[in-house]
């Protein structure tokens, strides 16, 4: 790559992914490979959408999209490329994206140097591949001898430089591009045209790009990056020369690298004489199955205003959409409630509004499309295939529980009309792009600055909650690895991990205080420690750092905590005692807490017999989708679409508990990686990189036998994974399993949480304690059962205990329950009736001697349905007004009830509520609302109850003379 070495660069050359056609679709497919070429691209005016290019003839059949991927990979492959396999949309290794958005975000650790030397990924020098991305938002011309397109159409940027940013123009671009083409079409952008960034941080630089005229015959140089759909860019080139950091300044990676992308869906367009990306074999078949699905008007590629009804824009977002939906679910991800699940549920809504709305469609249309994109791209990317089934039930689930809402939905965005745009997307999800459209619908404007000025911002804010979050944490970004490459400092050797209780000889190769290297550093001191070699694991694959001390002349280095960064084994914690002062150069004994280790490997082995029992319980569609090891726990995540029954969590429990019984050896042993992925039932973390030479762990099997014969099937019957974990020799060093609970964090993702060793043996006795403390609660009854049996319910929900036997312990808990609520409902019937029982006598006691209202105490404590209906009885069947009490000892409080006939002349004399408030005083009791002549209050004092019905009968007798 002759133009490489001109700039100097040096490392990887790959690719980025670039934007597709307007509007820009979340989901693109991108070539993305490096380049010998240095040519760009750019817009123009805007023909009636569909139309074929002038001048040339359709050349659809000649160039149907398969073709135009395979000639493009075929091209650089020959040229030395290796054909490097899409990363999955969904970045599990990478927290600061939410999706990958371009084709080199899989190679960012090459850029960053933090990449493990023994992967295949470290040794990649050129690769080429195409990649799916999703973005919510040389001395001859390789373009002419690959696809034959006319060179005067062509047109190239390159970065004019920013001095605000203190970046100088690329001038020597500039100058390879005026060697084949003319000045007047190679043209300067600034940063925002031409310096390319993945995100907010990483890798970045300035870069040069390929538009093409599909006009021509006119200069089109004022549409380049004005876009414009007649004159798009097609080829983007980047020189990954800087790291933005999280606080936005640019610093200079210490290895160097070219990305050079091209736009799949773009290029297919052209060589298929298309003015749309729409138009092409890409598209057109999921468009007829939507046209199918709805009944809709055909497809007829109009765009903006001439687009009347909406539809050609609907079937675009449809379409678009649902591949975005489909590969992200493929890849691990789906719709929820944050991150990146909530920019797919926002997505999949979105579709369903176009869909539902304007191209009428009935509810669930939207799942059944996963049938036509599998068929047009199930081939290429056959993870398509491979889990076509979760993705029709994830989206139909989604779309399912959309339909209810979305007009509450819609009468929210006319209710919000008057806010901000950002408001709606930020608390209620509406996209911007749907907020325009809504909004136009109704003759309202949206103010796209305004919103992202707020959007800056929140991302602003975003940024400095990051960097507060990271509390400052030593790690070692690309400079750090670069320097101690630089000083010819070897990745350190780490295989002594899997020695245990045996102290370890190393040397201290380099001592790093976050932003720097030093030569010796004093006590107290937090830093990070790199030595030739070590005993310590480095927190990796789910599983937790050792701790422990390093020894030697200067006295003790406390490590709290073991990272790995490119190779390299960053211990990090601080010298103690006075006097004590580490230098490089130190020899230093590796002291791991064994102890702790003891805690941790146990849970790591009864994660990989849980992953093993999932499968033989749940099926074999359970993908391992995170884990966590811990010393007081481990956690693991796994794809499952529903709720685990307790039945299953006991039968799952039961089979690593057997293991453990069965006291199996646990074998491990490194082969290469190719050798491995051969064996039958092999599991391996899915989007996880592996080194080459792989561990692999084998419990109950020798990996030699296992690699003997691969394919036997009784493989499917031994838990087998890629791990470089430390683990127990034997299972029966666990001890016992329990797993204590089980949850969805996502859709279609579940979370177990169990403990091992004594652990787990403590949570089997508390479960045995509880259970017989609820099996002797039965012979309890009345209130006494009542108070029992809430607390041992409020003791039960929240005790660490296996999963399965809760569920049991609550049954029959519900049981208990169950009785009691018998139990109150025949209370309930009892108070009911010796409440209006005492107040019926009353009242015919009050009538006999001439009064017009009766007063009394009832013993049902504070049943106040029991009191209210007594007083209701007695105003209906007897005429005459009611006062009726009722208190409870234990809590020394009391609930009244007063009632007044509306009718009649004396009614008017004596108001119920004044009534009641007038006998609460004593009670220091509050009166409620009175309603229908009746009115309900309670006091805090009932000691003072024969006070209150004295001051009842005086208000009373007053009132009613």
């Amino acid at each position: 790559m002759n133009e490489v070495v001109r700039r100097g660069f040096r490392g990887i050359a790959i690719a980025i992914a670039n934007p597709s056609s307007l509007p820009p679709p979340p989901f693109s497919l991108f070539f993305s490979s490096s380049s010998s070429s240095l040519l760009s691209s750019s817009p123009s005016l805007h023909p009636p959408m569909g139309s074929q290019l002038p001048g040339l003839d359709s050349q659809v059949a000649d160039w149907p999209a398969n073709r135009v991927r395979d000639t493009f990979i075929s091209f650089f492959q020959a040229k030395d490329h290796v054909f490097w396999k899409s990363s999955p949309v969904v970045p599990h290794n990478d927290p600061t994206l939410l999706f990958a958005n371009a084709g080199m975000n899989q190679y960012k650790p090459i850029f960053l140097g933090t990449a493990d030397p023994n992967t295949a990924l470290s040794k990649l020098t050129r690769a080429c591949n195409t990649q799916k991305c999703i973005r919510a938002g040389g001395k001859h011309n390789d373009l002419d001898d690959v696809y034959k397109l006319p060179t005067e159409r062509i047109y190239a940027t390159y970065f004019g430089g920013d001095e605000k940013a203190g970046l100088a123009p690329d001038n020597e671009a500039r100058d390879l591009w005026l060697q084949f083409l003319p000045s007047e079409r190679v043209l300067p952008f600034g940063c925002k045209d031409n310096f390319w960034e993945m995100g907010d941080t990483g890798p970045c630089g300035p870069c040069t790009e390929i538009h093409y005229d599909r006009i021509g015959n006119r200069d089109a140089a004022s549409l380049v990056n004005n876009d414009d759909p007649t004159c798009i860019e097609i080829w983007n080139l980047v020189f990954i020369q800087f790291n933005r950091e999280s606080d936005g300044s640019l610093k200079p990676l210490p290895a160097k690298h070219v990305d050079t992308g091209m736009g799949f869906e773009r290029l297919t367009s052209i060589l298929q004489n298309k003015m749309s990306n729409y138009d092409t074999d890409v598209f057109l078949p999921i468009f007829d199955a939507i046209q199918k699905t709805t009944g809709a008007r055909p497809y007829s590629g109009k765009v903006g205003a001439e687009d009347v009804d909406k539809i050609d824009m609907a079937y675009r977002v449809v379409a678009d959409h649902i591949r975005t939906l489909s590969f992200a679910i493929a890849d691990g991800s789906c719709p929820g409630n944050e991150g990146r699940e909530y920019v797919l549920r926002r997505i999949l809504r979105r579709a369903v509004r176009y869909g539902s709305e304007v191209l009428k469609a009935q509810e669930g249309f939207f799942h059944g499309l996963v049938d036509i994109l599998v068929k047009v791209m199930g081939d290429v990317f056959p993870e398509l295939k491979q889990h076509e089934v979760r993705i029709r039930e994830i989206i139909a689930d989604e779309e399912a529980s959309f339909g209810k809402t979305l007009l509450k939905g819609i009468e929210k965005f006319k209710k919000a009309a008057q806010d901000d745009a950002f408001v709606l997307w930020d608390t209620f999800g509406f996209p911007l792009d749907l907020t325009q459209l809504m909004a136009e619908e109704r003759g309202l404007q949206v103010d796209v600055d305004g919103f992202n000025k707020a959007m800056d911002e929140a991302r602003e804010r975003s940024r400095n909650a990051q960097n507060k979050q990271s509390g400052g944490a030593i790690v070692m970004d690309a400079d750090a690895t670069a320097a101690l490459h630089h000083r010819g400092i070897a990745a350190t050797d780490d295989s002594f991990k899997f020695t245990w209780f045996k102290d370890h000889k190393t040397t201290v190769k380099a001592i790093y205080t976050g932003s720097e290297f030093v030569d010796s550093v004093s006590a107290d001191v937090e830093v990070g420690i790199v030595l030739s070699s070590t005993s310590f694991y480095a927190e990796q694959g789910g599983q937790i750092f050792d701790t422990g001390v390093l020894e030697g002349s200067f006295g003790s280095f406390q490590v709290v905590n073991v990272q790995i960064f490119g190779g390299f084994i960053l211990h990090i914690g601080y010298c103690s005692g006075k006097n004590g002062r580490l230098s490089v150069g130190d020899e230093s004994i590796c002291k791991v807490d064994y102890e702790r280790r003891k805690l941790i490997a146990p849970n790591h082995t009864c994660t990989h017999m849980l992953n093993f029992a999932l499968r033989e319980v749940l099926g074999n569609h359970v993908d391992q989708k995170g884990s966590i090891v811990l010393p007081e726990k481990l956690r693991f995540d796994f794809s499952h679409g529903k709720p685990v029954d307790p039945n299953d969590l006991r039968k799952i429990e039961n089979i690593v508990n057997e293991q453990i019984e069965a006291k199996l050896d646990v074998f491990s042993k490194e082969v290469n990686l190719a050798d491995a992925k051969r064996i039958n039932s092999l599991r391996a973390v899915f989007g996880e990189v592996y080194p080459d030479p792989v561990r692999v762990v084998a419990i109950g099997k020798k990996v030699d036998d296992l690699l003997a014969d691969p394919e036997n099937d009784e493989w499917s019957s031994i838990s087998a994974e890629l791990c470089g974990g430390t683990h127990i020799s034997n299972t029966k060093e666990a001890k016992a399993f329990a797993l204590l609970s089980e949850e969805g964090i996502a859709k279609g993702i579940r979370r177990i949480t169990a403990v091992t060793t004594d652990m787990a043996s403590e949570a089997r006795d508390l479960a045995n304690s509880l259970e017989k403390e609820v099996d002797d609660a039965s012979r309890e009854e009345g209130s006494s059962l009542e108070k029992v049996v809430a607390s041992l319910k409020n003791r039960v929900d929240s005790a660490p205990i296996p999963a399965a036997k809760k569920a049991d312990i609550r049954t029959k808990i519900a049981l208990l329950q169950s009785q009691v609520r018998k139990a109150q409902k025949k209370i309930a019937e009892q108070n009911l009736q010796k409440a209006i029982e005492v107040t019926i006598m009353f009242a015919e006691n009050a009538l006999s001697e001439g009064k017009t209202y009766c007063i009394c105490n009832v013993d049902v404590g504070l049943d106040v349905t029991a009191v209210r209906e007594a007083v209701s009885k007695v105003m209906k069947d007897k005429g005459i007004s009611a006062m009726v009490f009722s208190t409870d000892e234990t809590t020394n409080k009391a609930v009244v009830c007063a009632g007044v006939p509306e009718k009649g002349d004396k009614s008017k004399l004596l108001e119920v509520t004044d009534w009641l408030t007038a006998a609460l005083e004593p009670l220091k009791g509050r009166c409620g609302k009175g309603k229908g002549g009746l009115a309900t209050g309670q006091g805090t004092d009932a000691s003072h109850v024969q006070e209150a019905m004295s001051l009842a009968a005086s208000f009373a007798g007053m009132k009613l003379k």
